[in-house]
């Protein structure tokens, strides 16, 4: 298939750039796959579709807000510093995005919190990418967390609240998983209460992790899928959790994967038996139709912009041509978009 087969146009009026309140009372679009009837929802049904013994897999990686504001040595000209990985944590060497790009060179240094601090550029990876190292001496992510804006995306055009470092989080993120520049937006919906009642259903709950990064602002550039490589990212499956997705698969039951991320990480760790299994490191596993998924089952995702690798994986599972029907009710309906907008789930 074509990238220009996955184009279309959002209405910017139905672009959400606040989140639903609360999280579970967003619409939800649920599609079956094989005979494409669909059925307007609202996501806290999910609880009654569900059944018992099906298990729901969440990616519990905490974002971190990683949007630093420094000045530029000699200069004093603001630099947005956009922190993406940590790649040595014992020398503080980071993969950033900076901007404006045109002001940042190898051997520059930008400085933070009141000159406290700093981070000098060591190497140029893309246009606007940098590799940097920072001079803290002390826990870095405690003075991120105290100085660093939410990575909120661009096209909510607004700046980032202090409500978004609650919002732009799922209910179930785990502390220990500091890494994320985005969350897993399908996530949002959720809430404790919720969580409590699949889990009072006798639902299988299994986290797994994989942090999300630098592919969130990835634009697909050919017109040629098999041509684009994604971003790699970081993964971890622990042996509790494919234990636990094991079981439901076994029993025949359904393994719904909350959002694109999860998805890519289980269909990266799949066993010749049909499997998952406990794996960790770094995948750059791309999924676009056709594509016939060997652990999902279900798929709970948002409503993404054009031509994305996440629109392009939704796609692969239910079928372009269902994905397409779903964004023209989705629009007629008056579902929000991206984000902070409403979901599908797809079984």
């Amino acid at each position: 298939m074509k990238l220009s087969e996955f184009k279309y146009n959002i209405p910017k009026n139905a672009i959400a750039r606040f989140p639903a309140e609360p999280r579970d009372s967003s619409k939800l679009l649920v599609i079956n796959r094989e005979t494409g009837d669909m059925h307007d929802k609202i996501f806290s049904d999910i609880a009654s579709i569900m059944q018992k013994g099906d298990c729901l897999v969440m990616n519990d990686t905490k974002v971190f807000p990683a949007r630093l504001f420094g000045k530029k040595e000699k200069t004093n000209a603001q630099i947005e510093v956009m922190l993406l990985r940590e790649l040595k944590s014992d020398e503080r060497i980071w993969d950033v995005l900076v901007e404006p790009a045109r002001k940042v060179r190898i051997g520059n240094k930008i400085y933070f919190d009141d000159n406290k601090f700093y981070c000098e550029v060591i190497d140029n990876t893309t246009s606007r990418g940098r590799t940097v190292r920072f001079s803290y001496e002390g826990n870095l992510f405690e003075v991120i967390e105290k100085i660093g804006e939410m990575p909120i995306p661009e096209y909510l055009k607004r700046e980032p609240t202090d409500r978004d470092k609650e919002t732009y989080q799922c209910v179930f993120a785990n502390p220990d998983n500091l890494a994320s520049i985005a969350p897993p937006t399908a996530g949002l919906h959720f809430t404790k209460e919720m969580l409590k009642k699949l889990e009072t259903k006798g639902v299988r709950m299994a986290n797994v992790v994989l942090n999300i990064g630098q592919g969130i602002f990835e634009k697909i550039e050919v017109e040629d899928l098999t041509k684009h490589r994604m971003y790699s990212e970081y993964f971890n499956i622990s042996r509790e959790a494919a234990e636990t997705i094991n079981k439901s698969l076994k029993a025949k039951k359904r393994v719904i994967a909350v959002g694109a991320s999860v998805a890519r990480a289980l269909e990266a760790s799949v066993l010749t038996s049909g499997a998952v299994k406990p794996n960790k490191g770094w995948t750059d596993k791309f999924i676009y139709p056709p594509y016939e998924f060997k652990i999902c089952t279900g798929l709970i995702t948002n409503l993404h912009p054009p031509a994305t690798p996440s629109l392009l994986l939704a796609s692969a599972f239910s079928g372009k041509e269902n994905m397409f029907k779903a964004y023209k009710r989705a629009m007629k309906n008056e579902y929000r978009f991206l984000a902070y907008g409403d979901a599908m789930l797809i079984l």
